[in-house]
């Protein structure tokens, strides 16, 4: 993906297992995918709630004695990519409270559109905030509800707010997963023996042996406590609009998510752009990690073989220290390097999942250019992304998005290439097996299943500059 969009969160929760927290470890760890800034964990002992979160990957925040201290046989886990909230501890998740009727931790996957207004109306009554998480806002929803019930006083303080969300509640005594009635972010639900878990995707579920039941749907609310599970559908049905960038780019090609496997999706996304975009081209190439699964797609449709002709570097860390200007585009050379041999006076079709903002791009094809290779042609597993999303992914502004003000021809010249073809979107409809309407294309076509104000839409916008 070049351009570039943030990961949103991964949500790992497990219910009835004396090793809860080290599950949730694992299980943060297969989803880290989904958030590198930081990473957390609740646990409950049925008498209180342990937290630990801090900055980082999940690998450097949890060692062995953290875990020790993080006892119970119930837990809630998160990794954070910043969508609403600036990048740090205190926004960092999961976010945990004591109030009147006791703790409360809460892990949430998505953006609320609404946030800023009802932040300010909270506040107007004595509200004071803690952070600078739209994720807050539920808290305080919560806790001023005089409903008798945990399940209640959430229900109540959803039907308020607007957006995405899944979300995971613990208390001391139950766990709590809700997905929002649009279903924009995938939420699944698995067994392991006597347990239950909850997690973002089911690439987790395999990490630790355990059995992937079903989907949690859009608007259903679990519980699960010492009398079992609990399922309930409180919130009035809409039309379910699941984002299919999730199938795009953001979820592991190993996990079932919206009632398919994410490899045989990008697959066939790579398969219909070869019918759409065949290039006279000696060798594919597909743009490490993202492009891999479509250029597989792209080369079996056209006969043109898949060659490894960038290489990436998986050691790379979040900070490095980089020369002033002795070497050029050194951000993407410590990432990727070309197979020099491999290109040299080639005609290369490269494959990617997405063009954003193409200064990534424009700095990969000269790279590819400088190795050798005599013609490039771009060919990209999706449609121009054209506006923002404000459900649960960090985006530019749409005046950064190039192709909201550039045709494909000039974004073309741009990036260097030779020849460049997008997906179509009713290519992408076709792959995902659109039937009924049940995707999120608002990226693509600007239509927004969610209303909100022009001035929402900007705050939420100036919100992700803050970052």
């Amino acid at each position: 993906m070049n351009g570039e969009w943030g990961e949103h969160c991964g949500l790992f929760g497990v219910y009835g297992h004396p090793e809860s927290a080290n599950l949730t470890y694992l299980g943060l760890y297969a989803l880290q995918h989904r958030g590198q800034e930081s990473a957390g964990i609740v646990s409950s002992d049925s008498q209180d709630l342990h937290s630990y979160r801090n900055m980082g990957l999940v690998s450097e925040v949890f060692t062995g004695d953290v875990l020790k201290r993080l006892p119970g046989r119930s837990s809630i886990g998160h990794v954070r990519y910043s969508t609403a909230g600036a990048s740090d501890l205190k926004n960092s998740q999961p976010f945990t409270v004591h109030y009147a009727r006791g703790g409360l931790a809460i892990a949430h996957n998505g953006n609320l559109t609404n946030a800023h207004m009802l932040r300010d109306e909270l506040e107007a009554y004595g509200s004071i905030f803690q952070s600078t998480m739209d994720t807050e806002t539920i808290i305080h929803l919560i806790a001023r509800s005089h409903e008798h019930d945990l399940a209640d006083r959430i229900i109540r303080a959803l039907k308020q707010v607007e957006g995405a969300y899944c979300l995971l509640f613990l208390s001391e005594e139950e766990m709590i997963a809700v997905r929002d009635p649009h279903g924009f972010r995938p939420l699944v639900l698995g067994r392991q023996k006597n347990a239950y878990l909850v997690a973002s995707e089911t690439c987790a579920f395999d990490l630790i042996g355990a059995e992937f039941e079903r989907e949690i749907e859009p608007g259903e609310m679990v519980i699960i406590n010492e009398d079992g599970l609990h399922s309930f559908y409180p919130f009035i049905p809409v039309s379910p609009s699941h984002c299919v960038f999730e199938f795009i780019y953001f979820a592991r090609p190993d996990s079932f998510i919206f009632g398919r496997n994410v490899y045989g999706v990008r697959r066939e996304l790579g398969v219909q752009l070869g019918r759409e975009h065949p290039a006279e081209a000696d060798i594919v190439i597909p743009t490490p990690d993202s492009g891999f699964s479509a250029a597989i797609g792209y080369g079996h449709e056209t006969k043109i073989p898949m060659e490894l002709g960038l290489m990436r570097n998986h050691y790379v860390g979040r900070t490095f220290i980089e020369p002033k200007q002795s070497i050029r585009h050194f951000g993407v050379k410590i990432k990727l390097n070309p197979v020099k041999e491999l290109i040299r006076g080639k005609g290369v079709a490269v494959v990617d999942d997405s063009i954003v903002r193409a200064t990534t791009s424009r700095k990969i094809m000269k790279m590819i250019r400088k190795a050798g290779a005599e013609q490039i042609h771009v060919r990209i597993s999706s449609p121009p992304i054209t506006h923002p999303c404000f459900f649960g992914i960090d985006t530019p502004m749409r005046s950064e998005l190039i192709a909201s003000s550039h045709s494909i021809e000039e974004i073309n010249r741009y990036i260097t290439s030779d020849t460049l073809g997008y997906l179509s979107l009713e290519g992408l409809k076709r792959c995902v097996g659109e039937d009924n309407g049940s995707f999120c294309y608002a990226c693509f076509s600007g239509g927004y299943p969610i209303k909100f104000p022009p001035r929402m839409g900007e705050a939420q916008l100036q919100l992700f500059e803050e970052r």
